[in-house]
């Protein structure tokens, strides 16, 4: 199988709220005015977006790239909570509750992002059920995966962790039907943050899929070549951990 590989977006395209899974009801002339109350930065690789402990509170819409947001231990560990995609809102806690910066929130490739003030977010919220919703059904999501890593963590060995998190991670690839894709691959440390594990963990779990087929390499992407099947091996070592 040939792995097709991606087309650079346009600046347009780029800063454009449209793929902005908050907005994708709102009619265009709604969207061009928020668009236009948006300032548009891009970020490089490494760049940091936030700080943790920072008083900004400014909403983030992300419409090209992907960022990592990640936190510290009292004893310095970094803990990746979660991976932020194209399409996806961060900040929006600071802005709903005047509280500092929970993460660190940093870019993992190019990215291009509208950064919209606290004020206009709430003056939208309160104006547009269909947006306020849609943010409800993200924070639900938060705390139902927040759910399922604390119970990986209570019953999972390290390895499965991580076949659970890359499951998640994967999208369906646009160019071939039935293929799944992380893309970009975070870095290994963002991983094992995210699965309570070391880099070292996660390079071993992911390498002994490459020699089966499961997973293909290739650049940053990583592709799922049998979703199905890594599925029924994480459930299958779930019921096997379960009753031992």
């Amino acid at each position: 199988m040939v792995l097709p590989m991606s087309s650079p977006l346009s600046t347009s395209t780029a800063r454009s709220l449209r793929g902005i899974h908050l907005f994708s009801e709102m009619d265009d002339a709604s969207l061009a005015n928020f668009e236009r109350q948006c300032r548009w930065r891009s970020y490089a690789r490494g760049e940091t977006l936030v700080d943790k402990g920072a008083t900004s509170r400014d909403v983030f819409f992300i419409t090209k790239g992907s960022a990592a947001a990640v936190t510290f231990s009292p004893a310095g560990r970094e803990v990746t909570l979660g991976i932020i995609r194209a399409g996806d809102v961060f900040g929006e806690l600071a802005a709903i509750d005047d509280e500092p910066r929970s993460a660190t929130v940093t870019a993992m490739e190019h990215s291009e992002v509208g950064i919209l003030s606290a004020e206009q977010f709430r003056e939208l919220l309160m104006h547009d059920a269909k947006v306020a919703f849609r943010l409800l059904q993200k924070l639900a999501a938060i705390i139902r995966t927040t759910g399922i890593r604390i119970m990986e963590l209570a019953t999972l060995q390290a390895a499965q962790r991580v076949y659970s998190e890359l499951l998640r991670m994967a999208q369906p690839d646009v160019a071939v039907p039935g293929l799944w894709v992380v893309r970009p691959l975070p870095p290994m440390h963002e991983i094992a943050g995210l699965t309570g594990t070391t880099r070292e963990t996660v390079n071993r779990a992911i390498s002994q899929l490459y020699g089966p087929g499961l997973l293909k390499r290739k650049g940053r992407n990583l592709f799922l070549m049998d979703r199905d099947r890594l599925t029924e091996i994480v459930q299958g070592l779930q019921v096997h951990h379960a009753r031992n």
